[in-house]
């Protein structure tokens, strides 16, 4: 399985992003797939998980503000971002468990006072 994030960028506090993640490769595999995020000096933290059954599970700090979905036909996740805070800044990685945990490359976001 391999991973391809983009839609990241510099956005104004309050402002929206959509970053999106499409898998390739052995797809029918994967269990759950997700976003997570790192900000400098800090470890990478869960922002938001969905099973291939549509549930989904969210860190406390952006419920509310980001939803995740996704779109079986493009094999793609999607991680609609609103109401951005600074301390939403962080390069934020998608993953896909089919067993194993795959990550695709980092996307920066990074958000503005």
């Amino acid at each position: 399985v391999q991973l391809q994030a983009s839609g990241g960028g510099l956005v104004q506090a309050g402002g929206s992003l959509r970053l999106s993640c499409v898998a390739s490769g052995s797809i029918s595999s994967i269990n759950v797939r997700g976003w997570y995020r790192q900000a400098p000096g800090k470890q990478r933290e869960l922002v938001a998980t969905i099973t291939s059954g549509g549930t989904t599970n969210y860190a406390d700090s952006v419920k509310g503000r980001f939803t995740i979905t996704r779109d079986n036909a493009k094999n793609t996740v999607y991680l609609q971002m609103n109401s951005l805070k600074p301390e939403d800044t962080a390069v934020y990685y998608c993953n896909a468990i089919d067993g194993y945990v795959r990550w695709g490359q980092g996307t920066q976001v990074t958000v503005s006072s």
